[in-house]
C-alpha cells in the first residue's frame, strides 16, 4: 500500500511539468530473426510485434563482434572489443576485462544523474567500470533466475520502478513539506539469458533451457510462463543451419525459448507502463551477437553478426511501424543514449594510444527515427576469441551488400567453444561428417574449419557467402576499397592487431607497420 500510494502522489506531482527521458535497454542472448517481426510465421511472438508497431524496425543491424561478453562490452562501451579490451571471455578461466580507463555508459550516465540499473545477463568487467546503482545479475544471483525466470524478472524491474519512485519522492520534499525538485532520469538495461544454449552448463533443462520453469518434475515452475511448443517439422530452417532431424529439433528447443524471452519482454513493458513511464522512455531492443548454430555465433559472417533491433521513442511517432534498411551496429547504442540524455562524451585516451583521443566511430540512431538515412552503409566487426582458446582474431567491413573479412590466423582451424560442440546440431554434423554421409549443409567441415585469408562477397547475389570474390579481376576495385576502409578504421580505434599477421606494429615513437618477412 506504500508504494502504491507514492505512486499516485508522484504521478500527481509530475502532472505539467518539463519533458522527462528515460531509457530501457533489452539485449537479448545469442538471439536471432526467429520472431513474427522479421517475417518468421512459426514462433509466436505477439508482444516483440507489438513493440515493433511502435518502433522503426532495423533490417541491417549488425554486432561489431560475434562473441558474449565482447559484444555486452562494445554496447556498454560504444568502443570495439580491441578498444575496450574485452577481447573473450569475463567469466571463469577466461578472465577478459575492459581497459580501467574506459569511460562506460553506466559510468558516464551515473556522473550525469542517471539513475542506473541492471537485470539479468551482465557477463563484463571490472565492476567499477561497470557500475550501477541497482544490480540483480550472476554476481549476486543465480543467471537462472535473473535471466530466465520471467517472473523474477518482472518482480525485478517492479522493485527498481518501486525504488526509483520512492527516492524520487523523498528528494523532492523541502524542509517545509514543499515540493521541490525534479525526478532524475533513469537507464534501466535487461539482459535476459534466453535465448543461450544450456546443454554445457545445465543440459537437465534440455538444448536451451526449454525445459526450465516448464512445470514438469524436477523443471521448477515460473508462473508467468505459459510454454510454446513447435515440432521439427513446423520450424523454418535458417540457410545457413543443416537441414537434419537433430538440426530442426534443436530449433524447436530454441523457439520455445524464444517464446519464453518474448513473454518476458511483454511482462517488462507491461511494468513500464503501469509505472507511468512508457510515454517518456526510449526503449532500444537488439541481441548481442548470431545464433548459437555452425556458421553463427563466433563467427564474422553475415550470419553471424546480423541482429533484430527494434528503437521505440515516444518523442519520434512519425515512423513508427517503418523499416529501415540504414546500416547500423551495436556500437551505435551508446551514442544513440548519450545523445537521448543530451550527454556529451568526455576527452580521454586509452594504454595503447596514449598520445590519442578517444572518440566514438558509432552514431546516434535519433535521426534515423525522424527520416530515413541516406549514407549510413557501412559497419565494421572485429573478433578476438571467444573462450581463452579460441584465438581466431578476424576484422571485417559491410559496406553495402559488399562484405570484406580479413583472417589474420588463416592457417589455423576456425576453433569451435564448448556450447556448440556439445550441441545436437553440430554432434550430427561431425557424426555425419565422419561417417561420409550426406550433411545437408552448404558447406564442408573442412571449408568451415579453413578459411582463405581475404573473404570478399556480395551478399545481394551470395546471401550465404559461399563464393569468394577475392580473386575476381572485376572485384579489385571494391577489394581495395573496403580494406582501406578497414584498416583506417583500425588505426582509428587502436586495434593492436591492425599490422598482423604479416608485419609487426612498433608504435613506441611513431606507430608503424614493420615488416617480418614471413612468407605471408
Amino acid at each position: 500500500m506504500l508504494f502504491e500510494s507514492l505512486f499516485l502522489i508522484l504521478a500527481s506531482c509530475c502532472i505539467g511539468e518539463s519533458k522527462r527521458r528515460n531509457v530501457l535497454l533489452i539485449i537479448a542472448d545469442d538471439a536471432g530473426f526467429e520472431t513474427e517481426v522479421y517475417n518468421n510465421s512459426v514462433v509466436r511472438t505477439p508482444h516483440l510485434r507489438a513493440l515493433a508497431q511502435r518502433s522503426v524496425v532495423f533490417t541491417n543491424a549488425f554486432t561489431s563482434v560475434s562473441s558474449c561478453s565482447p559484444s555486452r562490452s562494445t554496447i556498454l562501451t560504444g568502443l570495439p572489443q580491441h578498444q575496450n579490451g574485452m577481447y573473450g571471455l569475463h567469466q571463469g578461466v577466461h578472465h577478459f576485462n575492459s581497459f580501467d580507463e574506459v569511460q562506460s555508459l553506466p559510468l558516464l550516465l551515473k556522473q550525469a544523474n542517471v539513475h542506473t540499473g541492471i537485470i539479468g545477463k551482465k557477463h563484463i568487467g571490472p565492476g567499477p567500470i561497470y557500475p550501477f546503482d541497482f544490480a540483480y545479475t550472476e554476481e549476486n544471483s543465480s543467471v537462472l533466475q535473473v535471466g530466465r525466470n520471467i517472473t523474477r524478472i518482472k518482480l525485478l524491474v517492479r522493485k527498481f520502478f518501486q525504488m526509483h519512485k520512492e527516492e524520487a519522492f523523498e528528494q523532492r520534499q523541502g524542509i517545509d513539506g514543499e515540493i521541490k525538485g525534479e525526478e532524475r532520469p533513469f537507464f534501466l538495461y535487461v539482459a535476459f539469458h534466453d535465448v543461450h544454449r544450456c546443454g554445457h552448463s545445465q543440459p537437465q533443462y534440455g538444448a536451451f533451457c526449454e525445459k526450465f520453469g516448464n512445470g514438469e518434475t524436477g523443471m521448477g515452475r515460473i508462473p508467468d510462463w505459459t510454454p510454446e511448443y513447435y515440432t521439427p517439422e513446423q520450424v523454418k530452417v535458417p540457410p545457413f543451419v543443416p537441414d537434419t532431424p537433430a538440426a530442426r529439433a534443436d530449433l524447436a528447443a530454441q523457439y520455445t525459448t524464444v517464446s519464453r524471452l518474448d513473454q518476458g519482454i511483454g511482462l517488462v513493458l507491461q511494468e513500464l507502463r503501469d509505472a507511468g513511464y512508457e510515454n517518456e522512455t526510449l526503449i532500444i531492443y537488439s541481441s548481442d551477437n548470431g545464433i548459437p548454430f555452425p556458421n553463427g555465433r563466433t563467427n564474422l559472417y553475415h550470419s553471424g553478426t546480423a541482429e533484430p533491433m527494434l528503437v521505440s521513442s515516444p518523442e519520434h511517432r512519425e515512423r513508427w511501424g517503418d523499416t529501415s534498411q540504414a546500416y547500423v551496429s551495436l556500437l551505435d547504442i551508446t551514442p544513440t543514449i548519450l545523445d537521448w540524455f543530451s550527454v556529451s562524451y568526455p576527452s580521454y585516451s586509452l594504454p595503447g594510444s596514449p598520445g590519442t583521443l578517444v572518440h566514438l566511430t558509432g552514431h546516434s540512431l535519433l535521426p534515423a527515427l525522424v527520416s530515413e538515412p541516406s549514407s549510413w552503409h557501412t559497419v565494421y566487426s572485429s573478433q578476438s576469441l571467444h573462450e581463452v582458446t579460441m584465438y581466431y582474431p578476424i576484422r571485417s567491413v559491410h559496406q553495402g551488400t559488399y562484405h570484406l573479412l580479413h583472417n589474420l590466423h588463416y592457417r589455423m582451424p576456425f576453433p569451435i567453444d564448448q556450447d556448440l560442440y556439445v550441441s545436437p546440431t553440430f554432434q550430427d554434423l561431425l557424426n555425419r561428417t565422419r561417417l561420409s554421409q550426406p550433411t545437408h549443409w552448404f558447406k564442408s567441415l573442412e571449408q568451415y574449419y579453413y578459411r582463405e585469408r581475404w573473404e570478399l562477397y556480395d551478399t545481394s547475389i551470395d546471401p550465404l557467402e559461399s563464393k569468394n570474390l577475392i580473386s575476381d579481376p572485376s572485384f579489385r576495385a571494391v577489394l581495395e576499397n573496403l580494406r582501406q576502409r578497414l584498416q583506417k578504421w583500425q588505426w582509428e580505434t587502436g586495434d593492436p592487431w591492425v599490422c598482423g599477421p604479416d608485419y609487426v606494429l612498433e608504435d613506441k615513437l611513431e606507430p608503424h607497420c614493420r615488416p617480418l618477412y614471413n612468407g605471408l
